[in-house]
């Protein structure tokens, strides 16, 4: 097995995690009363997400992409910053963070850790490793393809998501600023 292989395999056992997460706190949530929003997409986002993974590996073996040092090093660098970004998203959310977009009525919303400077880092998080780790291993197609998918499919799911928010928003005691600055998550995986 190659490094690149293994580091796929680990990000492969890490999304597992990320689901086991999600279960629980979507169960958690429900239990709240939470209503779910763009159950629609949410598959099209599992298929998406899996090819990623799936072409990180079969484009380098497939197209005999090499390990170029000046490109792959860097890369890994950006996935690496961006599975801590994202676990920083997970940590900062706790039990509110979802892969699905839940929202529970009458939690504050949070405005702590990457929400207080980002309206969704973990969709930051998403974009960079999504160009990033394909190209650890120079499989520029894949990071293009899924980049370009990715773009559609972030369109619709954060227009869900500020829809879905959009009642919390308006209750926040600062109103129609918080539209315009960062906007606090009380639960979605963005």
């Amino acid at each position: 097995m190659t490094p690149y292989t293994a580091l796929i395999l680990l990000v492969v056992a890490e999304r597992f995690a990320e689901l086991a997460v999600a279960r629980r706190n979507g169960a958690w949530s429900r239990a709240l009363g939470a209503r779910e929003h763009g159950a629609g997409h949410y598959p099209v986002m599992v298929a998406l997400h899996s090819a990623l993974l799936v072409g990180c590996l079969v484009e380098p073996w497939v197209a005999d992409r090499p390990f170029l040092p000046l490109l792959g090093w860097p890369a890994l660098v950006l996935a690496s910053a961006a599975q801590g970004l994202r676990w920083w998203c997970i940590g900062t959310l706790g039990r509110r963070w979802n892969t699905r977009v839940l929202i529970v009525p009458d939690l504050p919303l949070i405005a702590s850790g990457p929400y207080a400077y980002l309206r969704h880092p973990n969709y930051v998080a998403v974009v960079v490793e999504g160009a990033a780790l394909p190209l650890v291993h120079s499989a520029w197609v894949t990071a293009l393809v899924f980049s370009l998918l990715n773009a559609a499919l972030l369109t619709v799911r954060v227009r869900c998501e500020n829809t879905a928010l959009a009642p919390s928003l308006s209750l926040s005691p600062s109103g129609a600023a918080a539209r315009s600055a960062p906007a606090p998550r009380p639960g979605p995986a963005s």
